[in-house]
């Protein structure tokens, strides 16, 4: 059987930088910060007290009627991605001959907190006939895939991926097999995390794992750094509209790159501290090189994961180094994350659309807040301003609590 292969056709975004892709696309080759003091709630007994939010959100300006309150706030994210990504893709089921060969695979690494801390409040205030009858289906975390199929009429594969971190690079490494073994011919994939509430926001700040550079917000997502101190909550979501090649080019579709290979393995060692060596994440890079048919020498870009806590960064370079040997010195190297933030489960989803709109362009954004390298780093972290390069193929690497390894290998349609 001949491989099939599998393109990007369509992005859609919300996120701390944009409630779309374009936006957030332009304000990452600015240099722009997502990241502010929390105004939503008191966090007057938060050690953390800043995160990277979508801003001024309406939902009413995206949801008729009632329908914005039997949705929790991850799934109104997916859905207005959903919208653009759709939109730019060209997209219409309804002209399709067979919906059955349509899907939905999107990812959330933690789902509904929201809806979940709003209900048990008015549980504990009023009792229990007052929880709303919504409330399983808004907290789920497959209400996105399944609100996504019903909108647009996917009869196809429809599941959700939850890996922590990892979760939207499975998705999108999911779909993608799906397509190649024939089981589909477009997926709509991604994913959305909306964590960032008072409760989240707690569990993760007394875990140790989130800066507490307060004073200086914008300044706090350092990824690679030395003086990095924990990484910045984000929220948003990103969807992509995946495509069997022919399908793709038969209806005229714009290819924004080529989804080439996908790698997944894990760690096995801790829960949430990485690998310290780098060794199986390196491992999950050269997996989806050698699905991908690329030589290391081949690629131009990582983008990666770059959280800007202490382990994740010194792990993710050792890791490039392993993967790449002698060429990692000659990849340009950035972190989406230092502008938007940390979206958990979505990460991986707006930084692969990061990647393939980098790779149609030939334009990568910096690494915000990059000034100092660990000792003895010598990687080419885009500093300063965005970048003007041509990408034949780039990397995104994405790992996760529980030890989730997941790469990404895109390229330029050739």
């Amino acid at each position: 059987m001949t491989r099939r292969r599998v393109v990007i056709t369509g992005l859609g975004a919300i996120t701390p930088l944009g409630h779309d892709f374009n936006t957030t696309w332009g304000n990452l080759l600015a240099g722009v910060s997502g990241v502010a003091l929390i105004d939503r709630y008191d966090v007057s007994q938060h050690t953390t007290k800043i995160a990277a939010m979508v801003k001024e959100f309406d939902p009413e300006a995206h949801f008729p009627g009632r329908e914005a309150r039997h949705l929790d706030t991850f799934v109104q994210y997916a859905l207005v991605a959903c919208k653009e990504a759709v939109e730019d893709s060209g997209f219409d089921a309804s002209r399709e001959e067979d919906p059955g060969r349509l899907g939905a695979v999107l990812a959330t690494g933690i789902g509904g907190i929201h809806e979940i801390e709003n209900q048990h409040l008015r549980y504990m205030e009023k009792g229990a006939r007052r929880v709303t009858p919504h409330f399983i289906p808004m907290i789920m975390p497959n209400a996105i895939s399944g609100e996504i199929a019903i909108r647009y009429g996917l009869k196809g594969p429809n599941f959700v991926v939850a890996s922590a971190c990892a979760s939207s690079a499975h998705a999108l490494g999911m779909a993608a097999r799906l397509i190649r073994w024939g089981e589909a011919d477009l997926i709509v994939s991604g994913g959305a995390e909306a964590a960032t509430t008072p409760l989240g926001l707690a569990g993760f700040s007394n875990m140790k794992a989130l800066s507490t550079r307060n004073d200086d917000p914008e300044r706090a997502s350092r990824p690679f750094d030395r003086e990095r101190d924990g990484f910045v909550m984000g929220e948003g979501a990103a969807i992509l509209v995946l495509e069997e090649l022919e399908h793709a080019r038969k209806r005229g579709a714009r290819i924004y790159a080529e989804l080439k290979g996908f790698g997944m393995n894990d760690d096995a060692g801790h829960i949430t501290a990485p690998d310290p060596t780098g060794a199986t994440q390196a491992q999950t890079v050269g997996m989806a090189l050698r699905d991908a048919g690329v030589d290391p020498t081949e690629v131009d870009y990582v983008n990666a994961h770059g959280t800007s806590t202490p382990l994740n960064d010194k792990m993710e370079v050792l890791a490039i180094t392993r993967a790449f040997g002698d060429h990692a010195g000659k990849l340009a190297v950035s972190s989406t994350k230092s502008m938007v933030g940390h979206i958990l489960g979505g990460s991986a989803a707006v930084e692969t659309a990061v990647t393939a709109r980098s790779i149609f362009e030939g334009k990568v954004h910096l690494t915000m807040n990059f000034e100092n390298p660990d000792p003895g780093v010598d990687l080419d972290f885009v500093r300063g301003e965005s970048r003007e390069m041509k990408i034949r193929n780039a990397v995104k690497n994405s790992f996760g609590f529980g030890g989730h390894n997941a790469s990404l290998v895109l390229g330029k349609l050739d």
